[in-house]
């Protein structure tokens, strides 16, 4: 990848380093009506590239069965 100037970065750039390096988002939103908490929530999410996730131990269930599914398919194929 090509260097780039200090503070300036494209989009690709961003995309190319969550994708390999992975983000993790962590939200609680409290929603009030006068003062008055009536609903919260918390919410994490893992963004990161398939590789990255398996290197960290997540989804590895799931990419097992998507590789059986698309073997079978790829037997069943004319």
């Amino acid at each position: 990848m090509d260097t780039i100037s200090p503070g300036r970065a494209t989009l690709s750039d961003l995309l190319d380093r969550v994708l390999d390096k992975g983000l993790v988002l962590h939200l609680d939103l409290l929603i009030c009506l006068a003062g008055v908490p009536l609903l919260g929530v918390s919410l994490r999410a893992a963004l990161a590239g398939m590789e990255t996730m398996l290197d960290y131990g997540l989804m590895a269930d799931w990419d097992a069965v998507q590789r059986e599914l698309a073997r079978v398919k790829r037997k069943e194929a004319p």
